[in-house]
């Protein structure tokens, strides 16, 4: 299939990869030029505007625009609406409100356009292994573009027998809902981060000079992350990458420990807030990672080695 790809960032770039090597046609662009000639040479078609794009793709058209929610969303949907015929889509790839999604998908229906929003999980891991994703939009444009969730998802191109969930990607429901599931997914990834850190901070303090000296335990936590990755329980891909981390650097000398939050992880607690659901574990991760841009400590600094490892994050700059 052909597509568009709106923003060459760490995921946009590596989506576009991924899609050509399943042998897609993806029309790219982006603000920088060096990005865009980057992904020429992989084998993209560079386009040097968003009417550029459009000019390139053959009705019905499919652009996914994969920018940071809020502003620049925004504009780019708004100047692709303008800009596109009657039957094409807009994908919405990136971590926007959902209740922005409700909004957009009603000013693009008006004129005759679809809106599919995708929750896209696997960070920079994904451009190997493959991407989670969850979809809301009308069930008959997701069917058209399965192709595309596919190559996409970790079955790559293997044909799903019944649901496609098993594959890596799943229609969750109508416009917002990919983005809802997205939403929540993120919020549960902060209190299982907040676990694992301070898991980790307890090891790793277990041979500290305020432990009495009989009680000492000079744990190998960098050898202690790798057994459990092996058959515990507790095992998982965010595991993965603590354990990379740390095999690098016990000590995790190289972060600060100042924990950023995404809107994601805020906006699960205030639906949370809004319907009087309890999320006491979501939202004391939430409020840890506060905390760390105050007073930052070894659980915080796992977590930002964690997000640094699956994300390509850096660490927070400021108070917030």
């Amino acid at each position: 299939m052909q597509i568009g790809m709106i923003g060459l960032g760490r995921m946009g770039a590596n989506l576009s990869r991924r899609l050509m090597k399943h042998g897609h046609e993806v029309v790219v662009h982006d603000q920088s030029a060096y990005t865009v000639k980057s992904l020429a040479g992989d084998g993209a078609k560079p386009a040097s505007s968003l009417a550029d794009v459009v000019k390139q793709l053959t009705p019905p058209r499919a652009v996914w625009v994969m920018l940071p929610a809020g502003e620049a969303t925004e504009t780019t949907i708004g100047q692709l609406s303008e800009l596109l015929g009657a039957g094409d889509t807009v994908i919405d790839g990136g971590n926007t409100f959902w209740k922005d999604d409700l909004r957009r998908a009603k000013a693009l229906k008006a004129r005759g356009l679809h809106h599919i929003d995708v929750g896209t999980s696997g960070g920079v891991l994904g451009a190997a292994s493959g991407y989670c994703l969850m979809i809301g939009g009308d069930k008959d444009v997701v069917a058209r573009l399965a192709p595309i969730f596919v190559a996409l998802s970790p079955g790559g191109d293997t044909p799903a027998q019944g649901s496609t969930a098993p594959q890596g990607w799943l229609h969750v429901g109508p416009n917002g809902a990919g983005h809802f599931v997205k939403m929540v997914h993120n919020g549960i990834e902060y209190g299982l981060m907040q676990a694992y850190a301070e898991g980790f901070q307890i090891l790793a303090e277990a041979n500290d000079d305020n432990v009495p000296e009989a009680e000492r335990l000079p744990l190998k936590i960098d050898e202690i992350a790798e057994v459990w990755r092996h058959g515990s329980i507790v095992e998982s891909r965010l595991l993965d990458v603590t354990a990379a981390a740390l095999r690098d650097d016990a000590k995790l000398k190289d972060f600060s420990g100042r924990v950023d939050d995404t809107g994601e992880g805020r906006w699960t607690i205030q639906t949370a807030i809004e319907r009087a659901i309890p999320a006491m574990t979501l939202t004391a991760a939430l409020y840890a990672r506060f905390r760390s841009r105050r007073e930052a400590n070894f659980a915080d600094k796992v977590i930002s080695a964690m997000r640094k490892g699956f994300g390509g994050h850096g660490e927070a700059k400021g108070k917030s």
